[in-house]
């Protein structure tokens, strides 16, 4: 369980895109939701990512998996960050968008100006009814990878700092140097998620089927050595709290505890299995109950 300094508090997580913009689920999932497979106010839901002005990234609507590919055991995605931009991400949440959710905004930028401009941005959200606002600090799908600049991600962790009264988490990758940053988000950040895993960093000599949009990143149980490696290397370094990634199976909850998760987010198996994670969660209350009793 993490608690935030706005009395938040929250065990299960949804993944900064895993269910659209505002929580509520993309076209394909509307069938679970309806059926009641799929149960959105159980989680703290992280809304995909937004940026300072529109991007075009990879996802077309018309052929969605253009850019996705599945794999065994988990899932290759290239979307690059497409979004109409923070303003309309504005307009569509006081319009109500999700605003019936524990929704945290996820912002990110990649302009040379990028700890300024996601201040901009963490500002103009001050107003909204959402529970936090997420730092991206790298996306696999994005040319240069301008986050990788640890300085960078200090500052800009810093600027949003100054001008929001909202909890901060901040996403790191499995590429970053988190020996130099850890010590210097510490009373600035809550909480530290994981994003998926660059195809290169699991695949070094192998092509990606996604290499004419960068690669890509792999998420899922596949990324499992990779992601859950790095719960571990975070738990051994900061007290920051960890949110644990990855998860594809029921079993995986208790295993990321195990290493020191204090929450668990699911992302990818939304895509393949839009089912499991409620089914997961409303299980490990149970369990959890019986436990109590």
């Amino acid at each position: 369980m993490i608690t935030l300094s706005n009395g938040h508090s929250f065990e299960y997580m949804v993944a900064s895109g895993a269910l659209g913009f505002f929580g509520e689920g993309w076209p394909w999932d509307k069938p679970f939701i309806w059926l009641d497979q799929l149960k959105p106010a159980l989680f703290t839901i992280v809304a995909k990512t937004v940026t300072y002005l529109p991007r075009k990234g990879n996802l077309r609507w018309y052929w969605p998996f253009g850019c996705i590919k599945f794999l065994k055991g988990g899932t290759l995605n290239a979307v690059g960050l497409r979004n109409k931009g923070y303003a309309w991400w504005l307009r569509k949440f006081r319009q109500g968008k999700g605003s019936k959710l524990s929704l945290i905004a996820s912002i990110f930028s990649e302009a040379d100006d990028a700890p300024l401009e996601l201040a901009c941005m963490a500002f103009l959200f001050n107003q909204l009814s959402i529970v936090g606002i997420e730092i991206n600090a790298f996306c696999p799908n994005t040319p240069g990878g301008v986050f990788k600049n640890t300085k960078r991600i200090i500052r800009s962790c810093e600027e949003v700092k100054k001008v929001t009264h909202y909890p901060l988490l901040l996403k790191l990758s499995v590429v970053h140097d988190i020996d130099e940053i850890l010590p210097n988000i510490k009373g600035i950040i809550q909480g530290i998620s994981i994003n998926s895993v660059p195809w290169r960093v699991i695949f070094p000599n192998r092509r990606s089927p996604l290499e004419q949009f960068g690669g890509g990143g792999v998420s899922g149980k596949i990324a499992q050595p990779f992601t859950w490696g790095f719960v571990k290397q975070l738990v051994d370094k900061t007290d920051i709290p960890v949110i644990g990634p990855s998860v594809w199976d029921f079993s995986d909850i208790e295993r990321l505890r195990n290493i020191g998760a204090k929450a668990i987010s699911f992302g990818s198996i939304f895509l393949r299995y839009p089912w499991r994670p409620t089914a997961f969660v409303k299980k490990d209350m149970r369990k959890n109950q019986a436990l109590e009793i």
